[in-house]
């Protein structure tokens, strides 16, 4: 059931023991019970329940690659990486110069879930700009910004070195407009030389290096699904 995204794994075992889960029929109490997902039909709350497994990745995004499920130019996709046949879909994108950590799976409601903005996911990021912002621009940046033809909501940066021409920032937001922290820092006067995405919500990519990817844990499964 945790496999199949209908809950966490303790939550599965609670609703199994509550006698909300049938196998061909059979009503069961105990977790861990035996089932062959490819023959057996699994009733959980009245619903059958839909066996394909559910897939959950993360992966640290080169720059360079594409986001996008598809390309006419023949560019490589980040969906390239991942050598597994089942399909799956990018969580929000990565602009093709910016690097980082992108979420990939086949669960539809999750991708739903996270990027819905009443969710509120926050997307870290770590980049290096020309110059160095000033009191205003931060407070600018922090509170929000007009951008063409919206104006973005708080936000929070913070400047982690300063160099001779250039700076570190670190930055955080809730929402996923194109290129939005691009854009941000050159409405602020100090466009990005070089971005990396490093956290959405609590979620880091530890090690992972350019190119690599791996598989979430249950833990991580169940907070992007907000179920702690």
């Amino acid at each position: 059931m945790a496999q199949c995204g209908v809950a966490s794994r303790r939550k599965s075992e609670e609703m199994i023991q509550k006698g909300l889960v049938q196998v061909n029929g059979v009503t069961i109490r105990e977790p861990g019970f035996p089932v062959d997902p490819q023959k057996d039909e699994i009733i959980v709350a009245g619903k059958k329940l839909n066996t394909a497994a559910k897939i959950y990745i993360m992966v640290n995004k080169p720059k360079g690659v594409l986001s996008t499920s598809a390309d006419t130019h023949g560019r490589q996709r980040v969906l390239d990486l991942v050598p597994i046949k089942e399909r799956l879909y990018t969580v929000g994108r990565l602009d093709m110069d910016t690097e980082g950590l992108l979420l990939l799976t086949n669960d539809g409601d999750l991708t739903f879930y996270l990027t819905h903005p009443s969710h509120e996911f926050g997307k870290t990021y770590v980049g290096l700009v020309k110059g160095c912002p000033d009191k205003n621009s931060l407070e600018s940046f922090s509170h929000g910004m007009a951008i063409e033809d919206y104006r973005t909501a708080p936000a929070t940066i913070k400047i982690l070195k300063v160099n001779q021409n250039t700076s570190l920032l670190e930055m955080r937001i809730h929402e996923g407009k194109k290129r939005q922290i691009r854009k941000m820092c050159a409405a602020m006067g100090h466009p990005i030389i070089d971005l990396k995405r490093v956290a959405v919500g609590d979620l880091t990519m530890g090690n992972l290096k350019p190119g690599e990817w791996r598989y979430l844990n249950n833990d991580e499964i169940t907070y992007l699904k907000g179920e702690n």
